[in-house]
């Protein structure tokens, strides 16, 4: 189904009943119009992650303007400046490792990113789609019972596992010195938060569960508990039918919100180079469903972003 978006020529077209959409009839850049930016805005807050075909003509400096009208860009990375191309890019790059596994970006900090822009740069012969599930529908479908639980549920985050970081100390025939620059740079710097399992969404007021790779454990349960149970609720996540994928081409841009997603690199496409530049636009301090704010126990992400 193609709808026609409030700026004149722009169109968005679902892709998925649960989630995403692609919008056309746009050239992105940093001179939008007012009225173009707003209508991009509210598709991706109905449709969680948007796509956009035949962009080939933006390099880092016009996706960096293009995302500078939906908002404030946070520096690259938090830890990872290794991989940082410049202050606010970040290459998902399958030099350093594959993003293979399902999270939230930058959960393990107490300001969560809001909305992420990724741009196709290298693309394999074949392989290396993206997954994108909504954490508001994977909420809204809990049983009841469920719910309750989740309701009044913490987690606690960390970027000890980050995917950026996982990454082979050692290769065949010696180590990889930019590779073990990269980790040892990672681990100089540890996170921890605790997120409520579920939050309010800031612009939407839905509820979303904050869940994904980086978290270590719930609060309150032990460790077998914990993995129990975020087992489960990651499966409601995850479940086919609340997810889209993409099959990457070049020019493509990808942009999701952050708060209400989570994402996934398909890492089928062998030794072949991938490589995609993200930038991601500051968040708020989650809140829970009684009004209480997520809190850092280890690290500060001041410098990372503003909220």
């Amino acid at each position: 189904m193609t709808t026609q978006l409030e700026a004149p020529t722009t169109t968005v077209t679902k892709v998925g009943a649960a989630i995403g959409a692609v919008v056309g009839n746009v050239r992105l850049g940093g001179d939008l119009d007012p009225g173009t930016v707003a209508a991009i805005r509210q598709a991706l807050l109905t449709h969680k992650v948007i796509f956009f075909r035949g962009q080939e003509h933006l390099d880092d400096a016009g996706q960096l303007a293009f995302a500078k009208l939906l908002g404030t860009p946070t520096l690259a990375h938090p830890t990872s400046k290794s991989l940082e191309s410049s202050e606010h890019v970040l290459p998902i790059d399958s030099d350093y490792g594959k993003a293979n596994s399902w999270h939230t970006d930058v959960t393990f900090v107490d300001r969560i990113p809001a909305i992420s822009l990724l741009r196709a740069v290298t693309l394999p012969s074949y392989g290396g789609s993206t997954s994108w599930a909504n954490t508001v529908t994977a909420y809204a479908n809990l049983p009841v019972p469920l719910q309750a639980l989740v309701d009044r549920l913490w987690a606690v985050h960390s970027n000890v596992y980050d995917y950026a970081g996982r990454v082979d100390e050692t290769r065949i025939g010696g180590v990889d010195v930019k590779v073990q620059t990269h980790r040892e740079q990672f681990i100089s710097q540890l996170f921890e938060t605790e997120h409520p399992v579920v939050r309010v969404h800031p612009e939407t007021g839905e509820r979303a569960l904050v869940l994904g790779h980086f978290v270590r454990r719930f609060v309150g349960l032990s460790s077998a508990e914990s993995t129990q149970l975020f087992q489960l609720l990651q499966n409601r996540v995850t479940n086919l039918d609340n997810t889209v994928r993409w099959q990457w081409q070049p020019g493509d841009l990808a942009i999701w919100d952050n708060r209400a997603t989570q994402h996934y690199g398909v890492a089928d496409y062998d030794d072949q180079p991938r490589r995609l530049h993200r930038i991601t636009l500051a968040g708020d301090v989650p809140v829970s469903l009684d009004g209480v704010r997520s809190t850092a126990r280890t690290g500060d992400a001041t410098h990372y972003s503003a909220v």
